[in-house]
């Protein structure tokens, strides 16, 4: 697969994947005449999409497993890298097929409908549909496709899940419930997270993304396959083979194998949850660092007690920890944005200029939104949305919620449910949205979090 929890796994996907060959031919096309299989072109040009596996924006920060890959290469090989972000797969194809780019970084399915368009080459991706269950006793977990006989399952309407079921359904002779739900309002994402909050008992999705989701729900099994395993991997150019060859020979080392294995950790293993171990509010203590608190926030006009409740949410009020994006220290401040403020990594695991830098860009992401949310105290829901998400994410959400109907001036049940179409390709890809997929429940999640620990530190503080 192109993830696996057992470290085995991962080790046969690196080897496989530096075994896909884009051939051993080579052509002059090239920004730069090539003049041996190994060569790289000055420029890269580069285009993949939006998705939660390879490029997204979180925190104002590019990320993504496609995306930090070939950025290592660039790095690597003293290119300069060009990235472009196609609205879909085939335009990504018909932008590698006019020349326009000289490589797809995303998940090209390798089938005959791609074979005379492009040639795979770099990490090879295989993946199946997968069934995403509670986890239960091995007794009760299903693990053959007969036990779903009976059950209830899940998945997204007009989908290539819902066309699996079907299909396996009428090889097993039917008695499988299946429950078509509308993608326009519903996606992957929320039928996963409804598993493990047990509103559904069964949904099916990609093993990819399976495996990304339960980096934020520990409690579901991804174990049971359900279908054919499908091959993907980046594409060239059929008259590109060389730069095919290029990029699989720099995959194919050492060094290069442990960059790739640590992207597939970071993405697919470690956990998204909060770190830190918890702290319970106790009659006129909010938190460890409540004088601290106090000191800075009376400073930038910010009720000490609600940035309490963002660092308890952010760190469990664990000056140590570093989560799996990079975010650091007590308010899990990212690296780029710890520089933007003349700060770095390491000084942000300070508690004073930790909370002191926090609230420098609460107080900013607050002048921003002023325009657009003139309620003071309205506003500030959108402020710890945009910490959560970046101010990018939240100002798309605005323009959804004016286009659909909703109160853009309102989070609850207006902006707040707008936030989570984020995550949905048919409002991603909405010609008000500039900034593409965001995991909006969690920063839907995120703001609810706050408040509520907001809420019981006005009782006990």
């Amino acid at each position: 697969m192109r993830l696996s929890l057992l470290p085995a796994f991962i080790a046969t996907l690196i080897a496989s994947a530096s075994a896909v060959s884009c051939g051993s031919g080579q052509t002059g096309e090239t920004a730069q005449k090539a003049s041996g299989p190994y060569d790289f072109p000055d420029t890269l040009r580069v285009v993949t999409l939006y998705s939660p596996a390879s490029y997204f924006i979180y925190r104002g920060q590019e990320m993504g497993y496609d995306y930090e890959l070939v950025t290592a290469m660039a790095v690597d090989k003293g290119l300069t890298l060009k990235v472009d972000i196609a609205p879909s797969l085939s335009r990504a194809v018909e932008m590698l097929d006019s020349g326009k780019v000289d490589l797809i970084a995303y998940e090209v399915p390798i089938t005959a409908e791609y074979k005379e368009k492009v040639v795979a080459c770099g990490p090879e991706n295989i993946t199946t549909q997968v069934l995403v269950q509670p986890k239960r006793g091995e007794e009760e977990l299903i693990t053959d496709v007969t036990d779903l006989v009976g059950k209830d399952v899940y998945v997204e309407a007009e989908s290539k899940y819902e066309a699996r079921m079907n299909n396996l359904n009428q090889e097993l002779g039917g008695g499988i419930r299946i429950h078509p739900v509308n993608r326009d309002t519903m996606i992957t994402e929320d039928l996963i997270a409804m598993v493990s909050e047990g509103k559904i008992p069964l949904t099916v999705v990609d093993s990819d993304i399976a495996h990304i989701n339960k980096t934020y729900y520990n409690d579901l099994d991804i174990t049971m396959p359900l279908s054919f395993e499908q091959r993907s991997g980046w594409a060239v150019a059929p008259d590109k083979k060389w730069l095919g060859d290029s990029i699989n020979a720099w995959l194919n080392t050492d060094v290069h194998r442990s960059e790739q294995a640590r992207l597939l950790k970071r993405y697919f293993e470690l956990s998204k949850n909060e770190p830190g171990n918890g702290f319970v509010s106790t009659a006129g203590r909010v938190s460890p660092f409540d004088d601290l608190f106090k000191k800075y926030a009376g400073q930038y006009d910010w009720d000490w007690k609600l940035l309490a409740s963002q660092a308890y949410v952010e760190s469990k009020f664990d000056s140590t920890a570093v989560s799996w994006a990079g975010a650091r220290g007590l308010m899990q401040i990212m690296p780029r944005t710890a520089k933007g403020y003349g700060q770095t990594a390491k000084s942000v695991m300070k508690n004073d200029i930790a909370v002191e830098t926090s609230l420098k860009l609460l107080r900013d992401l607050d002048k921003q939104l002023a325009s657009r949310v003139p309620d003071p105290d309205e506003r500030k829901k959108f402020v710890i949305a945009s910490y959560n998400s970046g101010l990018a994410h939240v100002l798309d959400a605005i323009a959804l919620a004016d286009k659909y109907g909703l109160d853009p001036q309102k989070w609850d049940n207006n902006v707040a449910k707008a936030i989570l179409w984020k995550s949905n390709p048919r409002y991603y890809k909405d010609p008000v949205v500039r900034f593409g997929y965001s995991r909006g429940r969690e920063t839907f999640d995120y703001v609810n979090r706050v408040y509520a620990y907001y809420a019981k530190s006005k009782v006990h503080g």
